[in-house]
């Protein structure tokens, strides 16, 4: 009852925040309107870059345009969900050097909810959007017989996605509590790692492929599945069951994050002025 009864405020406290901060954008939804359309703009140049390339190959890794648009349409989508629920988490090392974060403790309301709503912004909208055009004209555009399985199987790895995502976002926040910042490095996992995802496993070594399937399962997100859905082999010898893994290993990522959260938040110590 006592762990029910935190969630349901730290969600509660978490719409309350995020609707304020919500209200606030729209004050000016001119300015709104051509922030979100800036950011769709601008995270479309990610696929442009791969369009020119295919100007001048016909495959990557041995894999088509359509197919690198579905990895690329997957990893966009996830990741645009949890940047848009989670994204402020990043800056929490710059709230521990202002001291601001101190904030944040003596207020009754759960410290994740009130640090992932911060500055909750609906500018990132722009990200998903674009994400799921690409996403929508693979799926039209792809070579694949599709079955019942394969198509559920779609959904599931954008909200598994997100969710694992969402995970690294958290334990990258905790990171920042015991390294007093580094922003930088858990970056380095968020929008690095989506940036990996948009390219087929195939161009890259099998030790990283390794290290992104079993140490940092960013692999779950869309690789592993994806092949199963496209009918390529994947890089490395995986159980065929591992396709269907993405919700478990979710699962697995939340609860890990919650841990490294709760160990982080205990081991705090203020900025000491």
């Amino acid at each position: 009852m006592g762990e029910r009864s935190a969630l349901r405020e730290g969600l509660r406290a978490y719409r309350l925040i995020a609707g304020m901060w919500v209200r606030s954008s729209m004050t000016y939804r001119t300015s709104f309107v051509v922030t979100v359309f800036g950011n769709l703009m601008v995270t479309g140049l990610d696929f442009v870059g791969i369009l020119l390339m295919f100007s001048q190959v016909d495959s990557l890794g041995g894999w088509s345009l359509p197919e690198i648009a579905f990895l690329y349409g997957l990893s966009v989508t996830a990741f645009g969900i949890a940047d848009l629920m989670l994204g402020s988490m990043d800056v929490l090392g710059a709230r521990m050097r202002d001291g601001s974060f101190d904030i944040l403790l003596v207020r009754p309301a759960p410290v994740l909810a009130q640090v992932g709503a911060d500055r909750f912004a609906l500018r990132r909208l722009g990200r998903i959007t674009q994400g799921a055009v690409v996403l929508g004209w693979a799926l039209v555009s792809v070579d694949v017989d599709w079955s019942a399985p394969k198509a559920l199987l779609v959904p599931v790895m954008v909200v598994s996605g997100a969710a694992i995502f969402s995970a690294v976002f958290v334990a990258g926040a905790a990171f920042q509590i015991f390294a007093q910042d580094a922003a930088e490095v858990q970056n380095a996992f968020t929008y690095g790692g989506t940036t990996l995802l948009q390219y087929p496993p195939t161009v890259f070594g099998k030790d990283l492929v390794r290290g992104v399937t079993f140490m940092l399962p960013l692999a779950f997100v869309n690789w592993v599945p994806a092949a199963y859905v496209l009918g390529r082999p994947y890089p490395i010898e995986l159980p065929q069951w591992t396709a269907f893994a993405s919700p478990l290993v979710a699962v697995a990522c939340c609860a890990l994050a919650g841990m490294a959260w709760r160990v982080g938040l205990r081991s705090y110590r203020s900025t000491g002025s």
